[in-house]
């Protein structure tokens, strides 16, 4: 079993911005998501960063016991490698209702001064850290990709995942087969599975479908030093981070990726109505920004419809942004532009486009 020589429990540790956030049962929601009606758990003035600590879901859970520390020791993790965090949220009384409520655990809601609907909240990952050395990647009946072949047997499937390091990387691993002695490693990209602003109102979205809120859009492109614009929809935008990863396929077709807790620090930057509309068109839903690429998104419970929504997405975003004829819009994209699959696993699929900005010159 990997050691890390620190294990980031809360309030221990490197803590980057001015502002930190733990992640306890009274900073956070689990299975919902923040509405107008929350009150913020912290206050700040846009372009401000905060340090957070997030909590991964698995481990937690009523189908594995709601122990983490004896979850976590099925598979040789002896008690101090697990946070203290998620050990104090499995055993409060936060409200969850299992057979409701979705699975994921989230930080906030952030109120960022004067945001206001018609705005654009920017979140930008400025640090992600790893808090623990390994994740679970995890397959549910009924769930996933194929929900009628996997899992095999009869029992829910937690896959464990060690974090090792070879010439100075960080790569996740895992067994060829149960307990034997070759191993599969590939490369860590951590980010946030959800990042979202509140919904107007008084209910609390289910955390697992997204929607123009953003929420658990799943898009492995926003790791350090990229970006996330989400229509903001109430006063302060109540913004929220969750479902950290430590990598993911696009398509995140088993599930889950490799879920595992982040410390990260994130910049909220408001960008004025007027100024989104020059520089992005008029943007219904997630749009992320990566230095090289501007990634509009797609989202509805058939996936065909949700690259036909990126689609129309990219086509208005090209527009809007450099003056280019539809038509022509629609030609470039076929013929310069890939189109992801985000994830078809949370009720509503994902479709990302990755349009490179080089394309088009300097702006």
């Amino acid at each position: 079993m990997p050691v890390m020589s620190t294990l980031l429990q809360p309030a221990t540790g490197n803590v980057r911005a001015p502002h930190y956030l733990p992640a306890t049962p009274q900073t956070v929601l689990w299975g919902r998501l923040p509405c107008e009606a929350d009150a913020a758990v912290l206050t700040i003035e846009p372009g401000e960063e905060v340090t957070i600590d997030t909590i991964s879901h698995e481990g937690i859970h009523e189908d594995q016991g709601r122990d983490p520390a004896a979850f976590f020791a099925g598979f040789g993790v002896e008690r101090h490698q697990v946070l203290d965090d998620a050990v104090l949220l499995a055993a409060s009384d936060v409200a969850r209702d299992p057979a409701h409520d979705g699975p994921h655990v989230v930080t906030g809601p952030i109120h960022v001064r004067g945001a206001r609907p018609g705005d654009l909240l920017k979140m930008t990952l400025i640090e992600a850290i790893p808090r623990v050395p390994y994740g679970i990647i995890s397959n549910r009946h009924s769930k996933g990709a194929l929900p009628q072949e996997y899992p095999l047997g009869s029992d829910n499937v937690s896959v464990f995942a060690t974090v090792e390091e070879h010439d100075g990387t960080q790569f996740g691993t895992l067994p060829l087969v149960p307990g034997g002695p070759r191993s599969v490693r590939f490369a860590l990209n951590p980010f946030l599975g959800i990042m979202g602003v509140a919904v107007a109102g008084d209910e609390h979205p289910h955390s697992v479908p997204p929607g123009s809120h953003g929420g658990n859009i799943d898009i492995n492109l926003l790791t350090v030093g990229n970006s996330l614009y989400l229509p903001v929809q109430v006063a302060g935008a109540l913004a929220y981070v969750g479902d950290p990863h430590f990598a993911q396929g696009d398509g995140e077709v088993a599930l889950t990726a490799m879920e595992a807790s982040l410390r990260v620090t994130v910049r909220f930057d408001v960008i004025p109505q007027a100024e989104a509309e020059a520089q992005f068109g008029t943007v219904r839903g997630p749009l992320a920004e990566t230095p090289d690429f501007l990634v509009p998104t797609g989202l509805d419970v058939d996936l065909d419809e949700a690259l036909r929504e990126c689609v129309r997405a990219a086509i208005a975003l090209i527009h809007a942004r450099y003056g280019m004829d539809r038509t022509l819009a629609y030609a470039y994209l076929s013929a310069a532009t890939d189109f992801n699959i985000s994830q078809v696993v949370d009720i509503v699929s994902g479709v990302h486009a990755r349009i490179r900005k080089s394309d088009f010159g300097p702006r």
